[in-house]
């Protein structure tokens, strides 16, 4: 692998200069980092990061490789990724090719060899801003001027980059060891007391899902629940929905400013009250604006596999896996729903739901892909909903 000279530069002028890897050239987005130490290649394919560079706090990247299994999306949105130490040559039973070549085939650009270190440091401080990874640059002050110019992400709709452009049916499982992912096989209706399979291979209730930018995890983990999915472009209409007269309706995670999606917030609107809903994510971000609440811009996010998360109504602490720049303001919810989780490093709301009506949602992945698996009984709770208010 040829390593050519790289420079990531901020927009407020502080400048890291490494080593290239993956595609050669330029790319400019906002700079946030991420705390996960697993699971890279989900991240660099979660919607939810279009319009970013991410910087990992994991010092040493690539061990593992790539492989088809365990992607979240049709493709990398990341737009570049920064890591302290990359590892070349992969040694995982799994991997189909090194992750420097696979950055490559999609146009990712990679720097390494900087002191990520100091850049967490810098954007913990400074909050999270434009920046740019460039080879092209033949200074510093011209890097840093393309990173001033560089968009952010308030105003901007980015759901329109990622979204899907026709609605399609969902029916793959969650992976097993040995086996992959499953497909749905049979048709015939399954006893009250059906065990598991059969209710994935059968599913008793009908949901449409919003994709904002939905990743794969968060259909199998609805499919594996007893779920038929239909996912739904982020345009599509309130009215095209309730159509389709499913028992839920599921507003998916996805970037950018949620407020800027304004088209999202008042189809969302025109469903409260007719149908369950769950959301997670931007979706929770939506359905807080389509409340009637307000949503804010974070210092630097939370970004990673090892957030905590008080569920307000048990006590319990919940590690969880996250992806946002924006939250939803607790005071805007005040009189028509109630803040059910809060974040413990900062206190933001983390999770919500209506005082009368069958809708809750959370900021947080509980799909778990990557990260732990401590909050994916909230997909079991969006079925026990729609069965307790089906027509």
């Amino acid at each position: 692998m040829v390593r050519t000279r790289a420079i990531l530069a901020l927009a407020d002028g502080r400048c890291f200069e490494g080593s290239s890897f993956g595609a050669e050239g330029e790319a400019a987005g906002e700079v946030v980092f991420n705390t996960s130490m697993t699971g890279y290649q989900e991240i660099l394919t979660d919607p939810s990061y279009e319009g970013q560079l991410v910087a990992m706090t994991y010092p040493q990247i690539g061990n593992v490789g790539i492989n088809p299994e365990d992607v979240e999306s049709r493709r990398p949105f990341v737009k570049g990724f920064i890591v302290k130490e990359y590892t070349a040559l992969p040694s995982n039973w799994r991997a189909t090719q090194p992750l420097h070549v696979y950055m490559q085939q999609h146009g990712i650009v990679g720097i390494e060899g900087i002191d990520t270190r100091s850049l967490v440091r810098h954007l913990r401080d400074c909050g999270a801003q434009a920046g740019v990874i460039t080879t092209i640059a033949q200074n510093r002050e011209e890097a840093v001027a393309k990173a001033q110019a560089a968009p952010g992400l308030e105003g901007r709709d980015l759901v329109r980059n990622v979204s899907c452009a026709n609605a399609y049916e969902w029916d793959q499982g969650l992976w097993r060891l040995g086996e992959g992912y499953r497909n749905r096989r049979g048709e015939l209706r399954p006893k009250k007391n059906a065990a598991r399979d059969e209710r994935f291979d059968v599913p008793l209730r009908s949901v449409v899902a919003y994709d904002f930018g939905i990743k794969y995890n968060i259909l199998r983990n609805l499919a594996e629940t007893g779920c038929r999915v239909k996912v739904v472009p982020a345009h599509t209409s309130a009215e095209d929905v309730l159509a389709l007269n499913p028992d839920g309706i599921f507003l998916s995670n996805g970037p950018g400013d949620p407020d800027a999606v304004s088209y999202a917030k008042d189809n969302v609107r025109k469903l409260i009250g007719r149908k369950p809903i769950f959301g997670i994510c931007l979706g929770h971000q939506i359905l807080g604006l389509a409340l009637g609440g307000k949503t804010y811009k974070l210092k630097f996010g939370h970004h990673g596999g090892n957030q905590p998360v008080m569920d307000l109504t048990t006590g319990k602490v919940e590690i969880t896996s996250q992806n946002h720049g924006f939250a939803v303001d607790a005071d805007s919810l005040k009189g028509f729903a109630e803040v059910t989780h809060l974040n413990l490093n900062d206190n933001t709301v983390e999770g919500l739901v209506h005082r009368d009506l069958p809708i809750f949602s959370v900021q947080y992945h509980p799909e778990s892909s990557p990260g732990p698996h401590d909050a994916n009984y909230l997909f079991q709770r969006f079925i026990e909903l729609m069965e307790q208010h089906r027509d």
